[in-house]
């Protein structure tokens, strides 16, 4: 039977239930974090919790769970659910709107739920011969106070990909109205030029990802220089590699952008580095 977190306790899931008030429903005003456990432990856990709670703190979304709680809640429930290797979804939002409303002087409580289930890999042929990116048919709004934040509002990305999908690509990539490459639907890129690891800057603005934050921290302590900064479709056209991440996928290469074939159309040498690489820093934190 799957268990769920929901507000201060782990309860059956057929049971869980928010109220139809909630603003996560009604209004789409809420946060997420999605992450990966190996051997029963989330992998950079305190990343991920010190990203919501920053994204909440700038949007006005009040966290009434402390933070301590929010650590042993995903750890018991990966244990309630006898899951070692999971995918972990946080959820959390403003909570009743009725209550907000009627308590305008009090902290009325968030929604905040977790669920746990068994990890679906992304099929192995991906990593051995890279995937499909194409153009997302929207922009990355810089003014948009949303972007740069993990919120639960992902429809815009969602029928990105869906349409991406229709194209056989794995991802599509966002640019903004300059021109500027920012992100995939779920996913940060990072380029290989002139064997330099580029990637967009957080300020262009993108989603700072914890994936990213590890392959960055990776790439830096092997040497590789890393750069982050205005990245243009010109750069896609001389990059050796591009590589995708997040929690799930972790390191994913991209063999082609639209019709142009990345490098040689193959993983290259800073994927299988940085995969490597990832892979340890797994170890060490999860296993170890």
């Amino acid at each position: 039977m799957e268990q769920v977190y929901l507000n201060n306790q782990i309860t059956p899931a057929e049971k869980a239930s928010i109220s139809i008030h909630d603003t996560g429903i009604l209004h789409g005003v809420g946060l997420f974090e999605t992450m990966r456990s190996y051997s029963g432990k989330v992998f950079r856990l305190r990343d991920h919790l010190d990203r919501l709670f920053y994204s909440a703190e700038k949007l006005d979304i009040a966290i009434t769970q402390p933070r301590t709680e929010i650590e042993q809640a995903t750890e018991k429930l990966l244990q309630a659910n006898n899951l070692k290797d999971a995918r972990i979804r946080l959820t959390l939002t403003r909570g009743n709107i009725r209550q907000l409303l009627e308590d305008e002087n009090d902290q009325p409580q968030s929604t905040l739920f977790i669920t746990a289930s068994a990890l679906t890999a992304y099929p192995e042929e991906y990593y051995k011969n890279g995937i499909l990116t194409v153009l997302a048919n929207y922009k990355q709004n810089p003014n948009d106070p949303l972007t740069g934040h993990k919120t639960i509002n992902y429809f815009n990305r969602l029928i990105a990909l869906h349409e991406a999908r229709k194209k056989n690509a794995g991802e599509a990539l966002w640019f903004t109205p300059a021109n500027r490459l920012a992100e995939a639907c779920m996913s940060n890129v990072f380029l290989v030029v002139d064997d330099k690891l580029v990637t967009p800057k957080l300020d262009t603005p993108v989603l700072p990802g914890i994936t990213r934050q590890a392959v960055i921290q990776l790439a830096e302590k092997e040497g590789l220089e890393v750069q982050q900064r205005e990245v243009l479709v010109n750069d896609i056209m001389s990059a050796s590699e591009m590589l995708l991440t997040n929690s799930i996928m972790e390191i994913m290469p991209a063999k082609q952008f639209e019709a142009h074939v990345i490098g040689t159309g193959t993983p290259g040498e800073i994927f299988k580095l940085l995969s490597e690489k990832y892979r340890q820093a797994v170890a060490r934190e999860c296993f170890e």
